[in-house]
């Protein structure tokens, strides 16, 4: 696998400390000193394999270290999924449903735990930070138990001051109903003419139409976001090869891992949200619409949102500011 390379985070730091400095000066005006300024929420989305696990490793290093010297926890939409047994059920409750046999598509998190620590670490509490073990059950994957989460915000603690809050679909809004038809549909004729290189015209309307109304939920935990930075890909079908390479690796280091096969199919599982739901990211997630009614002002939104074009060397080729 090439070594992944971070040519993002001279972009990322700039970004982050404007946004930092724009966080500090609004909670000034509402009285609020520097000690008391509530956590900064930094949401991170990127097509698996893209170097989100590089970047948010480097930022959260920056940001630990002098100068700044803040006080920094990270932590994935991944880490709230369903427990096993959860994940479970909810197959077996939705059996024609692809999306839904495994997890990873909209539906198979707990928001509601997600909810909890969101709202504990903006009331900078003692907090315990959900972890997922994705090599449970031959790779099905479980929840780790609560006893073993790391806990942030104890007495004696530096009160957490910057939430990295990362994942695959992260920002995500769901589509309106006439929109998310008339994109399924276009996929469907894609499929027919043969020219078609998606998942979405491979599964059928209502299923994706269960993935979006799950979605609408998920507003709740971007609506906390200050800011997000999005890595996104020239062409989205790069997801396939940097999973390849990922799994590649793991073989070589663990003798064991998916075939090429399993790791196409394993994609395929999640590609019908990238050809819906990316969009809804470069249009820009803070942007008000229908379906993002909190964002009141037009200045309020603008500036919150940077996105990283990536090439298939994971590469930055163009930097965007919305």
């Amino acid at each position: 696998m090439p070594e992944i390379v971070d040519d993002k985070s001279q972009y990322c730091i700039p970004f982050l400390l404007e946004r930092l400095r724009a966080h500090a000066e609004r909670h000034r005006k509402d009285g609020k000193s520097g000690a008391d300024t509530p956590p900064f929420f930094l949401g991170l989305n990127g097509v698996q394999g893209a170097g989100k696990t590089v970047l948010v490793s480097t930022l959260q290093n920056i940001l630990r270290s002098e100068p700044y010297s803040l006080s920094v926890v990270t932590w994935s939409l991944d880490d709230i999924y369903l427990t096993h047994a959860d994940q479970v059920a909810l197959a077996q409750a939705n059996p024609t449903n692809p999306l839904l046999q495994h997890r990873g598509q909209p539906s198979t998190h707990d928001l509601v735990l997600g909810e909890k620590v969101f709202e504990s670490l903006a009331a900078e509490r003692p907090t315990a930070i959900p972890q997922y073990d994705k090599s449970a059950f031959s790779g099905q994957g479980d929840r780790v138990p609560k006893s073993q989460w790391e806990v942030v915000n104890n007495e004696g603690q530096q009160k957490i001051k910057v939430v990295i809050f990362e994942g695959w679909c992260v920002g995500f809004r769901p589509r309106d109903d006439a929109i998310l038809r008339a994109k399924w549909e276009d996929a469907v004729r894609q499929k027919e003419s043969g020219d078609y290189q998606g998942r979405l015209g491979h599964v059928r309307f209502e299923d994706v139409q269960t993935v979006n109304d799950a979605l609408k939920r998920y507003n709740a935990l971007t609506d906390k976001l200050d800011a997000l930075i999005h890595i996104d890909a020239q062409n989205l079908r790069f997801v396939y090869e940097w999973r390849q390479e990922q799994e590649r690796t793991l073989r070589t280091a663990k003798g064991t891992g998916m075939t090429e096969g399993q790791v196409n199919q394993f994609v395929d599982g999640y590609y019908p949200s990238y050809e819906l739901f990316t969009d809804t990211l470069r249009d820009g997630v803070f942007k008000p619409s229908a379906q993002n009614s909190s964002m009141a002002s037009e200045s309020d939104w603008q500036g919150r949102q940077l996105r990283l074009v990536v090439d298939r060397n994971r590469r930055v080729q163009e930097v965007i500011n919305i």
